[in-house]
């Protein structure tokens, strides 16, 4: 059945799930100890429910965004992913390619395969982010490496300390370095499909995968214990190492992972030019707020920073949802890697599609022609319904509305704006 057939993010999901090993795909799906974060990602989107405006014209709809410079035509990006060859052969070219044809962001992991430099000719307009040590003398080198491949956006992720407890990944046999555990081999054998097509294809035209892009350095394979991650090193990152790069890096900056708007105020005053805002796809600290709940604070917090939502996007509509909340736009992770695992490049692809097409139609059954024009006018948290629990109050702009009862509906005139329930 062609991956085209796919009418929805979950269906990718199935169609990757029957492909990959069980122990890659719970990779890929997991996350930390209970999957509290993961959980709550998505249920964050659940808790807020459109306004629609009737009789507006949008036979005309656009979606394309300006992110530091460059016109996308969908607010949407793929997120940096790490160790994607395993789900797909030659997974980080194939993943750049599909965002290239679809106009929109990419970002190349640290914790990828490919040399960076390979990658930036499939797609120049790629984003490099990085793991970064606190130490100077192992950054500036890779920032040389960057500016020479003519990379124009470096992230910083910083909500990765230390590596995460994965409970489900050691059950499943999975560890990286990769070891070739009882699990992983019975699940290759369960996968002839992945089996010949990806790891046979890559072992075989490519040879063992290195750790490629961690430093300016080429790292170790990735079934042996990794050299040039420089792993421990994160621990003893702070701000000033952030200064320090923001004061030698001639390109756009932004640091992924914050979920404080006092952390969005620093990054501001340090000078960076944007932020993901994002717990990891729940894959760092779980019971982390989701990372759409953290967006309107930091949206208010930094208003001069461009924001990137990040977990947790399944539909269109969670799209717009971020955008209305604050986000200049929104990137995915599991979308395009579990199209990257159902059909290569074609599957990313048509991922990508899928969202802009739900993006489109979900703009015109909103209302709302432009993706410019959202905001948190269009909507309402999902306890703001009639009939909402008691010792609350109907609020617009933050404000109680005159003539109605805690927990009561208000009167037709006042609802009529009614955009918030506490």
């Amino acid at each position: 059945m062609p991956v085209e057939s796919a009418l929805s993010i979950a269906d990718l999901a199935d169609a990757a799930r029957r492909r990959l090993p069980p122990s890659i795909y719970g990779y890929v799906s997991g996350a930390s100890e209970d999957h509290a974060s993961l959980r709550a990602n998505r249920q964050a989107y659940d808790r807020w429910r459109f306004l629609p405006r009737p009789l507006v014209d949008v036979s005309a709809r656009s979606q394309a965004v300006e992110l530091f410079g460059v016109r996308y035509a969908s607010p949407v990006g793929i997120s940096p992913m790490g160790v994607v060859s395993l789900c797909g052969y030659d997974g980080d070219v194939a993943l750049a390619r599909a965002a290239r044809a679809a106009q929109v962001p990419f970002v190349l992991s640290a914790a990828s395969t490919t040399p960076l430099e390979r990658v930036a000719a499939a797609n120049p307009d790629m984003w490099y982010q990085g793991y970064l040590p606190a130490n100077r003398d192992v950054i500036a080198p890779l920032l040389q490496r960057l500016e020479r491949a003519g990379i124009a956006v470096l992230v910083v992720t910083v909500d990765v300390p230390i590596a995460s407890t994965r409970e489900n990944e050691l059950r499943n046999g999975f560890s990286i370095p990769l070891r070739l555990s009882p699990r992983l081999l019975w699940g290759g054998a369960i996968r002839p499909h992945w089996a010949l097509r990806t790891f046979a294809r890559t072992l075989l035209r490519q040879g063992i995968p290195h750790f490629e892009n961690f430093t300016a350095e080429r790292g170790g394979p990735i079934v042996a214990a990794a050299r040039g991650d420089h792993r421990a090193g994160r621990a003893a990152m702070t701000w000033q190492e952030i200064a320090w790069i923001r004061e030698r890096w001639k390109g756009r900056l932004l640091v992924k992972g914050v979920l404080r708007a006092q952390d969005a105020a620093t990054a501001c005053a340090i000078g960076l030019d944007g932020i993901f805002v994002s717990n990891h796809g729940g894959r760092q600290l779980d019971g982390s707020v989701a990372s759409l709940d953290a967006l309107p604070a930091i949206a208010a917090a930094a208003p001069g920073l461009t924001l990137i939502l990040d977990g947790g996007i399944r539909r269109g509509t969670d799209v717009l949802k971020a955008l209305a909340l604050g986000a200049h736009a929104a990137f995915v992770g599991r979308p395009a890697l579990y199209g990257l695992a159902a059909g290569g490049q074609r599957g990313a692809v048509h991922a990508l599609a899928l969202l802009r097409r739900e993006i489109d139609v979900d703009l015109a059954l909103l209302g709302c022609p432009d993706v410019a024009g959202l905001g948190q006018d269009f909507l309402c948290r999902a306890d703001a319904l009639p009939g909402g629990p008691p010792g609350g109050d109907w609020r617009v702009a933050g404000k109680p509305i005159p003539g109605a009862d805690a927990g009561m509906a208000p009167d037709n005139a006042a609802m009529r704006d009614a955009t918030e329930y506490r």
